[in-house]
């Protein structure tokens, strides 16, 4: 049998060719840079860990717990520190501990009595049944109102997307809030008599958190050490070519036949690779999707140079506030060992869709703007004794009003070529969990597709 080629190396990628290759399919990975992991990419130094790209798990699904265990990492899984749930909303430029209830919220002053009478009045707004296709903020606003959005929602969609609330697909972005109104014609009254998710998902809100002791990087470095000769580094492919049994893959070092590709990268470079098939596929309308940049800023202080107790996940910072920076996380409160003792690790983000123009300043400028948010925000005195700076120029793909298309796209492409599988953030969901899922996921379609 002819390999399955996997185009990319993130942890989509991985997961699949750790798969297959588990149930006798051989699989070669070709991946254009020089490691493993895409934005996954964890550094010691000094006594630090910064985490270039996401920090932490969210188990929504078994098969992220699965994945972890077929590794053997579980000795080596470390959850959030249970005293470190906090997590902020910065109102009136400082941080304000979110409600840890549902009932929380009404004695929380981070929403105004007026929000809160809109949170008991959502129950009897009428669900919205004329198809239309929202955007998160307009959603929001009709069943709640433009406090809700400019206070919470903002911040919300800034730490997932790094994305606009008035671009982003309500359908496509949060899928499950447009089901509880469609099922149930409220999210509260989804919320409180929704029935239990299948397979033993959780919600992303209420889902477990963790990571590893040398960080999240310990999962694609595990990944690619399963694979051996299987992965190809600094091999991107340049182009796809139709057989009769399958395709041709073309890099740098030459060609490959393979029964089947499974394309794990990303829709931009999708829309840029050249195939050549027996029935026309076009990509070119895959490179409308945006994919805001944003810059990684994990700085390093003295315990007694910050003010605020940094003793939660971490602070969402909504637009209307007026800071520069999205958020930032109180990485050394979650996880042991991510700074020395007696100092913090605020991993603090910068860009997306809000001001993509300041994730490219450069490294000393990028410092110099969290620095001056963080000292307003968390009372900082000083300057860091630990710097590191991550630019990811293309960060995440947004879902914006439209989405659909993209996706009834790949699905053509699909019935068209069923040798040829898509899988990925581009499709599945942006968060890690949901790469991790998708990964698994396509195994499934590329055995029945064998069989």
């Amino acid at each position: 049998m002819k390999p399955i080629a996997i185009i990319g190396a993130g942890i989509t990628g991985l997961t699949a060719a750790f798969y297959l290759k588990r149930k006798g399919v051989p699989v070669t990975v070709y991946e254009a840079g020089g490691r493993v992991g895409g934005v996954i990419q964890s550094i010691r130094k000094n006594g630090f860990l910064a985490e270039s790209g996401p920090n932490t798990i969210l188990e929504t699904s078994p098969k992220i717990s699965q994945l972890v265990r077929d590794l053997n990492l579980e000795s080596r899984r470390l959850n959030t520190n249970p005293n470190a749930e906090a997590r902020y909303v910065v109102r009136g430029g400082r941080p304000i501990a979110m409600p840890s209830s549902q009932l929380g919220i009404f004695t929380s002053k981070l929403l105004s009595a007026r929000a809160k009478f809109a949170l008991i009045r959502e129950p009897f707004v009428p669900p919205r049944r004329d198809g239309v296709e929202e955007s998160v903020a307009e959603f929001v606003t009709r069943r709640l109102n433009k406090e809700f959005l400019d206070h919470a929602v903002d911040a919300l969609v800034a730490g997932i997307y790094a994305g606009d609330p008035h671009k982003l697909s309500l359908p496509h972005a949060f899928p499950k809030l447009k089901a509880l109104e469609d099922n149930y014609g409220s999210m509260i009254k989804g919320r409180l008599f929704g029935t239990r998710r299948k397979s033993g998902e959780v919600a992303k809100d209420r889902a477990p958190k963790f990571s590893f002791g040398e960080g999240l990087q310990v999962l694609p470095d595990t990944l690619a050490a399963q694979l051996g000769d299987s992965l190809k580094l600094n091999a991107p492919v340049t182009k796809l070519a139709q057989s009769s049994d399958g395709w041709r893959v073309t890099t740098a070092g030459g060609e490959a036949e393979h029964s089947a590709v499974i394309y794990c990268g990303t829709a931009h470079r999708l829309a840029e690779l050249k195939v050549e098939s027996q029935s026309p596929l076009n990509f070119s309308a895959l490179s409308e999707i945006n994919y805001p940049p944003v810059a990684s800023v994990v700085l390093g202080f003295r315990r007694e140079d910050v003010t605020h107790p940094c003793a939660g996940f971490g602070m969402l910072i909504p637009k209307i506030e007026g800071f520069k920076i999205l958020g930032t996380i109180f990485l050394s409160a979650l996880f042991p060992n991510r700074a020395p003792a007696g100092h913090l690790n605020l991993t603090s983000y910068v860009g997306g869709a809000r001001y993509p123009e300041l994730a490219s300043l450069p490294p000393e400028k990028l410092i110099e703007l969290v620095c001056k948010d963080l000292r307003a925000l968390l009372g900082v005195r000083g300057e860091p004794i630990f710097q590191h700076v991550a630019l990811y120029p293309k960060a995440i793909p947004q879902y914006n009003v439209g989405y659909g298309k993209y996706r009834d796209l790949l699905n053509d492409i699909e019935s068209k070529a069923p040798n040829l599988f898509f899988a990925g953030h581009y499709r599945d969901g942006v968060s890690l969990g949901d790469s991790i899922v998708s990964g698994v996921n396509i195994v499934e379609r590329v055995e029945n597709f064998l069989k």
